[in-house]
């Protein structure tokens, strides 16, 4: 079985975060969604929250399972039996970003593949940060998220 994980914050979980997921469920047996603890990065979202806003929008996706960690990529990689990391790439400041924790993952487990799936052109301006700056300021981000997290940004903002 060829199992994939797809890390990040995902705080919170965007459209462009969607596509990639589905468009690896379509290259590998088994993807696991792996949102990161990320305390240093102060999250709006909850742990809790970011896995079960990632379960909703991934319900119609059976071979999509998620499992949050904390630590290094590599040992969660080795603990979950995958053999492949995928990141999707937005712009060439992703690249360079992805391109040297690619290096580095590499040289602590050779054998962990990491996929690069690049964003089509509308979601290629997307972030959880800038949808979460939208929202703060009372924009619309239907477009942008999944309704379950649409509905929890308007609750944690106010509907402005």
């Amino acid at each position: 079985m060829k199992r994939a994980l797809i890390p990040g914050t995902f705080d919170p979980i965007t459209s462009g975060h969607f596509d990639v997921i589905a468009r690896a469920s379509q290259l590998f047996d088994e993807i696991i969604v792996a949102p990161a603890a990320s305390i240093k990065k102060s999250p709006l979202f909850t742990l809790e929250e970011r896995v079960a806003f990632i379960e909703q929008a991934t319900a119609d996706l059976p071979c999509v399972k998620v499992a949050p960690f904390d630590g290094l990529l590599v040992d969660f990689a080795k603990e979950m039996e995958a053999t492949a990391v995928v990141k999707g790439l937005r712009a060439i400041t992703d690249f360079e970003y992805e391109f040297q924790m690619t290096a580095m993952n590499y040289q602590l487990s050779p054998e962990l593949e990491t996929v690069f799936i690049m964003s089509p052109p509308q979601y290629m301006y997307l972030s959880s940060s800038i949808v979460r700056e939208i929202a703060q300021m009372g924009g619309d981000v239907e477009q942008f998220v999944p309704a379950c997290v649409n509905a929890a940004l308007k609750e944690k903002y106010g509907n402005r």
